[in-house]
């Protein structure tokens, strides 16, 4: 299956609780706690390039499965990191966070990140 395509959140739990552990200001949380992001995923080979558009906020991250790459954080910071493929999921380790994307029918990703005992899980569908 390709993660290639346009999705558009569905629900989500504990975002204010991991906003707030990694440090988002409270009004940022409160801003975007219901904001319904898009993400749009390019996939080409090993090659991905994901954005994520949160209202007016634009995350793009550049990728290629088992290389090291520069990716940008939830808080906008950068940090170099190897994304790696198992499957229907990609894996990052990231300042402390484990996030896994997985694709889990041709229309539905969720992604989900830990920070030590709060999980964030993210649903989307494709639009």
């Amino acid at each position: 299956m390709s993660f290639s395509g346009k999705y558009q959140l569905e629900s989500q739990e504990n975002f204010e609780s991991f906003m707030k552990a990694i440090g988002l200001p409270d009004e940022l949380i409160q801003k975007g706690k219901d904001i319904k992001s898009i993400s749009e995923i390019e996939e080409d080979g090993d090659n991905f390039k994901v954005t994520v558009t949160t209202g007016s906020k634009v995350l793009v991250n550049t990728f290629k499965i088992g290389e090291e790459a520069e990716l940008e954080t939830l808080t906008g910071e950068k940090a170099k990191a190897v994304v790696q493929r198992d499957g229907n999921k990609l894996k990052v380790s990231l300042k402390g966070i484990e996030s896994v994307t997985e694709l889990v029918d041709g229309n539905t990703i969720v992604n989900t990140m830990t920070l030590g005992s709060i999980v964030y899980k993210r649903t989307s569908k494709r639009m």
